[in-house]
């Protein structure tokens, strides 16, 4: 049985990045870049103020306070038409182009205008250094200056970095599809009222979300019965994805057919079944025909299973395939807020709550029942990362925790 670390160099050295296109910049968000995007200006492509006052020369403040005569006035859109020179100013707003032979802008609280004479105003300044209250030309960026790095993720702020350089659209890698669908003769769909032996289906909606939070295009399946049949043809649609994504039928029940049919498919196993709790049973295959490549994920069918084994493999899976690096869920420390005792020879992935102390952050285990507590899970906010081995954890020891992504 494989640990975690060696199932997932597995999954690594399986993904292949997918084709690149083209999309807006409005389509951009989420999505991976697949180009260095260059800046086509200086940036800012003029100095300018920062603050609303006078344009005017360091050197005409070394005394206090100060007559000078008003030039003009500039606004931001405009140009100044006058440089300034000895005895002189420029009233300017916040983000106007700073007047040749300007150093420095005083702050408008410092000044005042003379009663009846609107091209005079007096200014009560400390001395001003050359350069204070402008911001220089290019201090952000230089024309040709890489702004955004390919493989770098496009968030709402580099929308906005995109549109300043003057890109309107984007290559980005191509978002994997994943197909999904859940297994077993007693799901029901969650419109459904179940009768006994029946459950609803909470892994199908569970996972078509994490897959779309993930960077997929999720295609819902639906539900497959434990028959031979059905499974196969639901199987050879999500084939013709970039990923298959079942849950339930890895274990070893009688009616447990996925890892037998997916052989029969053509799917080669790459592992089966990881030393982890919950999860153990995962599965783990890749299928190629005709230049086309199926990853292909076997998740138990507890959801607390299938949470886990998505959030350690599929997910990274998911965001390598968008043009990520491949790079299993960020992990930090924290201090128990209780006692907790853990048994077995499994790293378990624990659900815990996670909050900020002024002495750093604190995990406090949840009330957990198992496999099939979806509730109690969805009130953790990430979960703790307990090591193979029997240990008795006290209140304060520091373990490994990883936080669900909002």
């Amino acid at each position: 049985m494989l640990t975690v670390e060696a199932a997932l160099e597995h999954v690594a050295r399986e993904i292949q990045p997918l084709a690149v296109e083209v999309v807006t910049i409005a389509d951009a968000l989420g999505r991976v870049l697949a180009e260095d995007i260059a800046s086509d200006i200086d940036s800012p492509p003029h100095d300018k103020s920062v603050v609303d006052g006078y344009a005017v020369r360091a050197a005409d403040l070394v005394s206090r306070p100060i007559t000078l005569t008003v030039l003009e006035e500039v606004v931001a859109g405009a140009a100044p038409t006058q440089p300034v020179t000895p005895g002189t100013a420029t009233r300017i707003m916040t983000g106007a182009p700073v007047p040749d032979g300007a150093d420095a802008i005083a702050m408008v609280e410092q000044t005042q205008t003379l009663a009846g004479e609107p091209q005079r105003v007096v200014i009560d300044s400390p001395p001003l250094a050359a350069g204070r209250n402008i911001l220089r030309r290019g201090v952000s960026m230089r024309q040709g200056d890489i702004a955004l790095r390919a493989g770098r993720t496009v968030r709402h702020v580099e929308i906005g970095l995109l549109a300043e350089v003057g890109r309107t659209s984007v290559r980005v890698a191509r978002q994997p599809r994943v197909a999904v669908f859940s297994t077993g003769n007693e799901l029901v769909p969650p419109d459904n009222l179940p009768a006994i032996g029946q459950i609803r289906n909470s892994n199908g909606p569970m996972l078509l979300a994490a897959v779309r939070r993930a960077g997929g295009l999720p295609i819902d399946l639906g539900i497959g019965l434990d028959d031979r049949d059905e499974l196969r043809r639901l199987m050879a649609e999500g084939l013709s994805s970039d990923v298959l994504l079942m849950s339930g039928g890895v274990s070893a029940g009688v009616l447990d057919l996925v890892p037998d049919l997916l052989r029969e498919l053509g799917v080669r196993e790459v592992f089966h079944k990881v030393r982890i709790k919950p999860g153990k049973p995962v599965w783990f295959g890749v299928r190629e025909v005709s230049g086309h490549r199926t990853l292909v994920f076997g998740l138990p069918g507890n959801p607390a299973s299938s949470l886990v084994g998505f959030e350690l493999f599929v997910g990274p899976a998911i965001r390598a395939f968008s043009g990520a690096p491949f790079s299993p869920p960020s992990t930090e420390t924290a201090r128990l807020t209780a006692a907790f005792e853990h048994r077995g020879e499994r790293a378990t992935y624990y659900p815990a709550r996670l909050t900020r102390s002024p002495d750093g952050q604190l995990a406090e285990p949840l009330a957990w029942q198992g496999s099939a507590d979806l509730r109690t899970l969805s009130l953790a906010d990430g979960l703790i990362h307990f090591p193979a081995g029997e240990r008795l954890y006290a209140a304060g020891d520091v373990v490994a925790v990883s936080r669900f992504a909002q």
